[in-house]
C-alpha cells in the first residue's frame, strides 16, 4: 500500500519534470518556490485549476532518494530508516516515516517526525539523516498504524 503511494509520489514526480522540459515555453515554478504556487493536490476526480509546470533544481530532493535513507543520532549510530512520506492537506511534506526497531523487516515499527527536527547530509554520495535522539527513545515513540491512513 505505502509503495504504491511512493511510486504514484514518484511517477507524478518524474512526470512533471519531463512535461516540463518539453513545455518550455509555458513559465514553471523552480525548486522550493514551487510549493508557494497553488493550493496543492485536490482530492477527487477533476483538476481544480489549469495544468502546471514545475522546474526542479539539483540541490532538490525527490522521495524515491530519501526512501530506505539511514537515520543517525549525535552518535553516529544507526537507529532507523526513512520508510515514507507524508503529505499534508496534498500541499506540503509534514512528515517523514521512520521505520524503527525489528531485523530484516520483522518486528519493525513505524513513527512520524517532524521534517524541522531532520537534518540531511548527503555523504559521498548517499544520504544520511540525522535526528536528536537516542535508539530507544525512537522506538518508545507514537506509533503510526498504516491501517488508519485512508486507503
Amino acid at each position: 500500500m505505502k509503495f504504491a503511494f511512493i511510486s504514484a509520489t514518484t511517477a507524478l514526480i518524474v512526470a512533471a519534470g519531463i512535461a516540463g522540459a518539453a513545455q518550455a515555453q509555458q513559465s514553471a515554478a523552480t525548486g522550493a518556490d514551487a510549493i508557494l504556487t497553488g493550493p496543492g493536490i485536490t482530492m477527487g476526480t477533476a483538476a481544480t485549476m489549469p495544468l502546471k509546470y514545475v522546474e526542479i533544481r539539483n540541490t532538490d530532493l525527490v522521495a524515491s532518494k530519501l526512501i530506505g535513507t539511514k537515520i543517525y543520532n549525535k552518535q553516529n549510530e544507526s537507529i532507523g530508516s526513512v520508510s515514507d512520506v507524508v503529505i499534508g492537506d496534498g500541499k506540503s511534506v509534514i512528515g517523514v516515516v521512520a521505520s524503527v526497531g525489528g531485523f530484516l523487516g520483522l518486528g519493525e515499527s513505524y513513527v512520524v517526525i517532524d521534517p524541522a527536527s531532520i537534518a540531511l547530509a548527503n555523504e559521498n554520495g548517499t544520504w544520511k539523516a540525522y535526528v536528536d535522539t537516542t535508539k530507544d527513545d525512537l522506538s518508545k515513540a507514537p506509533k503510526l498504524d498504516y491501517s488508519k491512513i485512508m486507503k
